[in-house]
């Protein structure tokens, strides 16, 4: 897969950072054309409430949403997340132009938001970086979206990318942020959703996408984060896993315990979803390190179905018993908050 064929089949011509003209403020409400620039209209909101609306095209920057553009809508006009595509191409260990260093893996994000109340509807976010084009970088890290701040919601959005498609994260080490997305695509490689927020994955679709190399497994699903705190993390429910790839060449899961919390004690329950047969059901979860098996995290399936979820090996796949999935619901990790009002 060369670079741009990542975007494959989506509208709109390149719009360039550099054609910035002041995107159309109508009221509570701003829009942003071709031509125009997503991040300008997100530095044009001064209160919270706003929506910007951006019209059909493919716009290639950077967009960072601040802490205080606290309850901002950002949605694509027509309601396909085909037609309207925000998309960059940097990694972990691309250098930043100034000369400071590389941009990390947050700092990669083509999308970035630590706004509470935030809610993105009917567009695409891609980081289109790939590996091949850059033998030279070793920090493959690429993000489409860095994800804190409470209350965080995504509905109808293609999230495409390779590795860490997906950062959900919190504010804070100590702070459990949520996140809902509801009938989302998500696809990548290498931990592609990955993080310590606290975050529902409704009727969504993760799809695994084909690599050309010959070890296995060529990737994993998810990587949580979760703090040990936190009673809830990843909960994926009534979603769909398919895959590019060859049978049996996914991991669903690896825990992830980062340098900087090493007694986070990752989160992740998976249920009512079917699981295609990209996923090695005899053995769905491996380790990151030894040193944090997966064994001894929160790792459960309750009542899914498809290939990837035939149990061979019971000791490989933990199980939540039916009393123990009625703890497991959107409504139990999303607390007072409703989404869409639902439960």
């Amino acid at each position: 897969m060369r670079r741009r064929t990542l975007l494959t089949g989506l509208a709109g011509a390149l719009v360039p950072t550099a054609a910035t003209p002041a995107a159309a403020h109508d009221g509570r409400v701003l829009h942003v054309r071709p031509g125009d620039s997503v991040q300008r209209a997100v530095d044009r909101v001064d209160r919270p409430g706003r929506t910007i609306v951006v019209h059909p095209g493919t716009y290639r920057e950077a967009v960072t949403v601040p802490a205080d553009a606290a309850e901002l809508t950002l949605r694509g006009a027509t309601g396909d997340p085909r037609d309207t595509v925000i998309v960059l191409d940097r990694a972990n260990g691309t250098q930043r132009p100034d000369g400071s260093g590389t941009y990390g893996t947050a700092g990669s994000a083509t999308f970035t938001s630590a706004a509470p109340g935030l809610t993105v509807r009917d567009l695409t976010l891609a980081n289109d970086w790939l590996r091949a084009d850059h033998p030279e970088i070793t920090g493959t890290q690429a993000v489409a979206a860095y994800v804190t701040g409470d209350r965080s919601s995504f509905e109808n959005v293609r999230l495409l990318a390779h590795q860490d498609t997906l950062f959900a994260d919190t504010t804070a080490l100590d702070a459990f942020d949520r996140q809902y997305f509801r009938h989302c695509h998500i696809e990548g490689d290498v931990d592609f959703v990955f993080g310590r927020a606290t975050a529902v994955f409704d009727r969504c679709r993760f799809h695994t996408l084909r690599r050309d190399v010959t070890f296995t497994p060529k990737g994993m699903v998810f990587a949580p984060a979760t703090a040990r705190a936190n009673p809830y993390g990843f909960l994926a429910v009534r979603c769909r896993v398919t895959s590019a790839a060859e049978d049996a060449a996914y991991k669903l899961a690896r825990p992830w315990v980062p340098s900087y919390e090493t007694t986070a004690w990752p989160s992740l329950v998976v249920r009512d979803t079917w699981l295609g047969p990209g996923i090695d059901a005899v053995a769905p979860y491996t380790n990151m390190r030894d040193a944090y098996p997966w064994q001894t995290m929160r790792f459960r399936e309750y009542a899914d179905s498809g290939p990837g979820a035939v149990i061979t090996v019971p000791e490989n796949r933990p199980q939540l018993t039916a009393r123990e999935a009625a703890e497991h619901t959107p409504r139990t990790y999303l607390r007072d908050w409703r989404p869409h009002g639902r439960p």
